[in-house]
């Protein structure tokens, strides 16, 4: 099986062309976990198909490290949209690619080589309904009004609200960017650097408020259009970047008056921008991908 290594921002994943790579979907949750292996596979923090799409003319289908299934990856996406426009499998600059069902339109920005520099993905409308990303909880902020602007009202969100993880108090700001995320502002006298993500990330991942489990954000804003993140991510541990988690902060900061509506997301991998069009209640992600290496995987080792 022919396959490339693609990174953004550090979140790296191995690509697979399902247009030329036909594997049995059953056989796939336990390959991709040694795949991903970093000892005994390629190493990633996960694998991503991109197959013909159903309603977008390509599909990214992305499983994490573990094996399960993901909704959604915002570094993926834009680097399967790279390896489109790169490869000539896509028309131009501008098209479509869909994960888990969802459309979401790609703009590639190419360097003097010609070949992919940044991407720019519409990642679509942020969920806030509870039942919706989904996380439980006896009680939520009601808001006034719709943060998109439609002013209907009566719309519960859980936004800045306590929860006890560990032994200690957090406040979540809940979003799903089409896999759900917990955004937590750290206060001032906690390092980031030092904040203990291996031990409380876990913990975050599997709580019981979080049915499907979730992405667990811990944000430190520098000011109104810039934060810094460190991420644990469903099925794959510390990552050094998640771009939807990059969103779902910025929608979090945004909603909290931590940020504006535009934000330089800092993430060890480097620094992705998000915009949140309010009016038109999109999110918008652009950030750079880069291709690493290619090879053959002797598939049989690992079966």
């Amino acid at each position: 099986m022919h396959f490339t290594k693609m990174e953004g921002c550090g979140n790296d994943y191995v690509y697979v062309n399902g247009f030329a790579e036909k594997l049995p979907q059953e056989e796939k949750p336990e390959l991709v976990s040694r795949i991903a292996d970093r000892h005994f596979g390629v190493g990633g923090d996960g694998v991503i198909f991109i197959n013909p799409g159903m309603t977008a003319p390509f599909e990214m289908e992305m499983y994490n490290m573990d094996g399960s299934r993901g909704e959604m990856c915002g570094n993926g996406m834009r680097c399967v949209a790279a390896y489109l426009y790169d490869r000539g499998i896509a028309a131009g600059v501008e098209f479509e690619v869909e994960s888990a069902g969802q459309k979401h339109p790609v703009q590639v920005f190419p360097g003097e080589d010609g070949r992919a520099r940044s991407v720019r993905v519409n990642m679509g409308a942020p969920v806030l309904a509870p039942e919706r990303i989904p996380v439980i909880l006896p009680a939520a902020e009601l808001l006034g009004s719709e943060p998109g602007g439609a002013g209907t009202g009566g719309k519960v969100f859980v936004i800045a609200e306590p929860i006890m993880v560990l032994g200690e108090s957090y406040e979540i700001t809940c979003v799903s960017m089409g896999n759900p995320h917990a955004v937590v502002f750290l206060p001032e006298d906690v390092s980031l650097a030092d904040f203990d993500i291996m031990r409380i990330g876990p913990a975050f991942e599997s709580d019981p408020h979080f049915p499907n489990k979730t992405n667990t954000e811990f944000v430190r804003p520098v000011d109104e259009s810039h934060v810094e993140l460190r991420v644990w991510e469903r099925g794959s541990g510390e990552t050094l970047a998640c771009g939807t988690g990059c969103c779902a902060a910025a929608v979090a900061g945004a909603l909290n008056g931590v940020t504006g509506n535009r934000v330089h997301v800092r993430v060890p991998g480097g620094e992705l921008f998000i915009e949140w069009d309010r009016e038109a209640d999109e999110v918008f992600m652009t950030g750079p991908v880069r291709t690493v290496f290619e090879g053959t995987l002797e598939t049989e080792n690992f079966r």
